[in-house]
């Protein structure tokens, strides 16, 4: 066990599984993806032929799948072998894309209110590649009225004017995959940036003046210990970003390490147990409350509550449309989820052939809508009773009062008037708690 600050320990009653194995644990949508089905891909077809629900917002996500190395972790769709004339085919297939949308009657005339650089590595591209990506996108569906653009960045990919180039195209957040400050264990876990370049990188980016920095670190990498955890808490806090985000390691069944346990026949992961981790972020927003910051998600704490927004989620979580363009990318229209073709290929072969690259999709029933938003916005560590009872005409504490009154009886959960509140020893492990309320019939499934 960690000798950092331990979490709270949970009342005995609660079955806590101690080993980081094999498996998905971050919930980031629900129904579970493993229940999107080729089969459904006609119902995303339909809901873009509707016009939008009155005051639904409008994003959108731009997935870029090129990265410099793999990391031993990462389970996105990524590619490290494209080179340039790839790459372009690739946008003009991203814009492509973008104009069938565009044109469709579920965008009724909305501009969007959020866009999302995702990876993969955006900072990758060139910084020529960038503008033109970004103008062909603004040119079908105008950022006039956008209130946030998120750009997520490798360090080593950037330069000083790579930077400038960045906030020109009117990124306002720009996230940074930090995630360690140790060359050692960076390079032991496949990254492609050192220490180095995490200083210069964010230095430049303080020079050029975007609204806000985050930082992105991961507790639980490999051979990660409790002294290199308090370094990079403390060199975080040197750097004093606007917001940090803190993932616990998982290991997804498509990673490398998890194909190296395989190989070996093991069951458990190299990395930290989860109570050790979940002790390390604890730790963490420990800190960086002494530092004044505000804990305001289970992964975020940030500087100024009042500046310091996250528009993207904070929409998502609310069941705004997500327009996603590019290779596997998670998008959600008219109430349908939809993800776009796994593969490189594929992907662009749809595209080539006048069709929508869809692969899967689902429309969740009334009762899975509520559901997911009330399990997303929990991540909160609070969510508004009144929101759910004007939006949906469901009182949470009756609907879910199974659930409810389970973490009630676990410590992690109270109910104060209008909200429903987890204390800090759920938050840490919001993810594992979610489970109770999901659906019989998504309990225990895989959940990619």
């Amino acid at each position: 066990m960690s000798t950092l600050t331990s979490s709270p320990q949970p009342k005995p009653t609660v079955a806590l599984q101690k080993e980081t194995t094999v498996g998905n644990y971050f919930v980031s949508n629900y129904p579970p993806f493993s229940f999107w089905k080729p089969e459904y891909t006609g119902e995303i077809f339909q809901a873009m032929e509707r016009p939008p629900k009155p005051g639904t917002p409008l994003g959108i996500y731009a997935h870029i799948p090129f990265c410099r190395k793999r990391c031993h972790f990462c389970y996105f769709k990524v590619y490290t072998d494209k080179d340039s004339a790839a790459i372009r085919g690739y946008l003009e297939a991203l814009l492509q894309e973008l104009r069938v949308y565009a044109a469709k009657p579920f965008v009724g005339g909305r501009k969007p209110n959020f866009v999302y650089f995702g990876g993969g590595t955006p900072s990758y591209l060139s910084v020529d590649q960038l503008k033109h990506l970004r103008d062909g996108m603004n040119e079908l569906l105008p950022w006039d009225e956008v209130e946030e653009v998120t750009f997520e960045c490798e360090p080593g990919t950037l330069t000083d004017h790579k930077l400038k180039a960045i906030r020109d195209l009117g990124v306002t957040r720009l996230s940074l995959g930090v995630e360690n400050f140790d060359d050692h264990i960076l390079e032991i876990n496949g990254r492609a940036h050192h220490s180095k370049e995490i200083a210069r990188a964010y230095a430049y980016a303080r020079e050029v003046g975007f609204p806000q920095i985050n930082i992105d670190l991961i507790a639980g990498m490999v051979e990660e210990t409790d002294a290199n955890w308090r370094e990079c808490v403390r060199k975080t806090l040197e750097l004093s970003p606007d917001s940090v985000t803190i993932y616990e390691m998982e290991i997804p069944y498509n990673t490398t390490i998890y194909k190296a346990m395989k190989a070996e026949g093991k069951l458990v992961a190299p990395v930290a147990d989860w109570e050790t981790k979940r002790g390390w972020v604890h730790y963490a927003f420990q800190e960086f409350e002494k530092a004044g910051y505000k804990v305001a998600s289970a992964y975020t704490a940030v500087k100024d509550p009042a500046r310091t927004k996250f528009v993207y989620r904070d929409r998502l979580w609310a069941g705004a449309d997500l327009l996603s363009i590019g290779v596997a990318s998670f998008g959600h229209i008219g109430g349908t989820h939809y993800q776009n073709e796994h593969d490189f290929e594929p992907y662009l072969a749809s595209l080539k052939q006048g069709k929508l690259p869809v692969q899967r999709a689902l429309t969740p029933s009334a009762e899975e809508r509520v559901l997911r938003e009330f399990i997303l916005q929990l991540k909160l560590g609070h969510v508004s009773r009144n929101y759910f009872l004007n939006k949906f005409g469901v009182e949470l504490t009756e609907r879910f009062a199974e659930g409810i009154q389970r973490l009630k009886d676990w410590g992690f959960l109270s109910v104060e008037g209008d909200q429903i509140l987890l204390n800090r020893e759920g938050l840490l492990q919001v993810d594992r708690l979610l489970q109770e309320f999901f659906l019989p019939q998504h309990r225990n499934a895989r959940y990619v």
